[in-house]
């Protein structure tokens, strides 16, 4: 088998809030946006890395979810609980520098972590957990 990661989901609840984090904080490109209102699902990624993708969705679109499901996914969303992804960086520092001036929730510093890694925490727009690892 020759599995590679295409795409990874996280959920939006403002979609021009969470396109502006991820294009202009992060300098992901665009590679899509379709829908419209809160119904958008937005492509981003690494200019560098166009096989790699992260889809920025409405959190509760498909019909089969139950009014129910719909609400305990708003409230984990709004807990942070919800949705979450590990970024990687050669300049930890520099991106976590960035990422604190754009005014965005910082839940952890860069820090060593007892497993043997450099990382920080932040969240999006949404809530989503960012935690981003020094690459080395």
């Amino acid at each position: 088998m020759n599995l590679t990661i295409h795409t990874a989901f996280l959920p939006h609840t403002d979609p021009d809030a969470s396109l502006a984090f991820f294009r202009d904080v992060l300098d992901f490109e665009v590679r899509s946006d379709v829908g419209g209102g809160p119904m958008r699902w937005i492509v981003v990624g690494p200019a560098d890395q166009p096989g790699t993708s992260i889809l920025l969705a409405p959190p509760a679109a498909d019909p089969g979810i139950t009014p129910e499901e719909r609400q305990v996914i708003a409230e984990m969303m709004a807990k942070g609980t919800y949705g979450w992804i590990l970024l990687g960086s050669t300049d930890l520092d520099g991106a976590f520098e960035r990422i604190q001036a754009s005014g965005a929730e910082i839940v952890q510093e860069p820090m060593d972590q007892p497993w043997g890694f450099r990382d920080c925490a932040v969240r999006d727009p949404a809530g989503n957990l960012i935690r981003i690892q020094e690459v080395r």
